[in-house]
């Protein structure tokens, strides 16, 4: 059945129809254009290449034994640096080991003291006493170092429980 679309006709390639278009307007073009007369070549006579004068061999020569020189030099620095900073790395690595163990142990030590401070005193809580207890505790000590955390507010609220105690209700 025919719709009347006409779908059957050849397609065209349209870059093939371009290259033919230009082939035929391009045709007459060749022979029109001469190729160009060959250029004469002037002959020139060759100069042998001139030598240095001896003074700047002498001094190439002396540049280029200075530069070996403060090479092997460089090298030679070079090696006494890596064994330096060898050596410093080793020690540090020594001295931040043992900081570590004695802080360690330190710490060890006053965990051990306030254990044994926290099982002498009486297990028998007064009414009143819970904030003083645990302001005891407490490191009040403001000084702050680095690797802690700053835990002044902290502080300061144990404290005002401690003087001004809130009733906690038993149960």
């Amino acid at each position: 059945m025919d719709f009347g679309d006409n779908f059957e006709q050849q397609e065209i390639d349209p870059a093939a129809e371009f290259l033919a278009r230009e082939q035929s307007a391009l045709a007459g073009l060749e022979d029109d254009l001469n190729p160009p007369a060959a250029v004469p070549q002037v002959k020139t006579e060759a100069k042998p290449p001139m030598e240095e004068p001896e003074k700047i061999k002498k001094w190439r020569e002396d540049q280029k034994t200075r530069l070996e020189e403060k090479d092997r030099e460089e090298e030679k620095k070079k090696e006494e640096l890596k064994v330096q900073a060898k050596k410093e790395l080793e020690d540090w690595y020594k001295q931040h080991e043992e900081s570590i163990t004695k802080t360690k142990s330190s710490n060890r030590e006053s965990a051990k003291n306030a254990e044994k401070n926290f099982v002498a005193e009486p297990t028998e809580i007064e009414p009143g006493t819970e904030w003083e207890r645990i302001a005891k505790l407490c490191d009040f000590n403001p000084k702050a170092s680095k690797t802690s955390r700053d835990v002044s507010r902290m502080r300061s609220i144990i404290l005002q429980l401690k003087q001004n105690p809130v009733a906690i209700k038993r149960v």
